[in-house]
């Protein structure tokens, strides 16, 4: 005889409560990331600080390095969101114009975010989100190549290169070097990342830039 098909099971959304916790796991970690450094976390001081038992935080990051990677996921996630925000296209005289407002936008997200600097621009030599981070600003390069594409007429980019990507990585070179002078992105450094920036994106984009007459729609 037989056998009806068993139905396949339907694979189940993240319980609400796990949610919550590994919520609380990840603000732990970034409250101790911002007040210690990378060298402050351990499995073990992340639990206490949330007060939950290590091996809830071992359920769902067997790792340090898995628990930055979570991290870096999430500042990623503020840079992407400050690229999506719309720019004034009548306020644009020329393309660096819109360079300054996006390396401004990011700058606020480090300037308001401490974990951020630690990850981003801190020395901690783990290779696991240096290889992240890198991961997420190809991404990051997109929607900035996407944004200037909106509001100029671009020339042909080089396939083999992610510009804009590249771009931002060269910026946040001065910012780290700033923190580690003086453990903050200062106005004069700040300034400074964002004319590497620009000299970067200006061995691509001549100088003027036919500006479009209105803001292409997204692709």
């Amino acid at each position: 005889m037989t056998r009806p098909a068993t139905p396949r099971a339907t694979p189940r959304k993240p319980r609400a409560r796990s949610q919550v916790r590994i919520d609380s796991i990840l603000d732990a970690a970034r409250t101790l990331l911002a007040a210690e450094g990378v060298s402050s976390l351990s499995i073990y001081s992340v639990a206490q600080r949330a007060a939950i038992a290590p091996s809830s935080v071992y359920h769902f990051f067997p790792s340090v390095p898995a628990l930055l990677q979570a991290l870096t996921s999430d500042v990623h996630a503020a840079f992407r969101a400050c690229l999506q925000v719309p720019v004034a296209h009548g306020e644009l005289t020329g393309w660096r114009d819109l360079s300054r407002i996006i390396e401004q936008r990011m700058l606020t997200i480090y300037h308001q975010d401490a974990a951020a600097r630690q990850l981003i621009l801190a020395q901690h030599g783990l290779t696991e989100v240096t290889l992240a981070d890198r991961q997420h600003d190809l991404e990051l390069g997109q929607l900035m190549h996407a944004l200037f594409m909106r509001h100029f007429e671009l020339p042909v980019m080089p396939q083999e290169v992610d510009v804009f990507a590249l771009a931002m990585e060269l910026g946040d070179r001065v910012y780290a070097r700033s923190m580690q002078l003086h453990d903050c992105i200062t106005p004069r450094m700040a300034e400074e990342g964002a004319r590497v920036v620009d000299a970067y994106l200006g061995l691509y984009l001549p100088p003027y830039l036919p500006k479009r007459p209105s803001p292409a729609l997204p692709l």
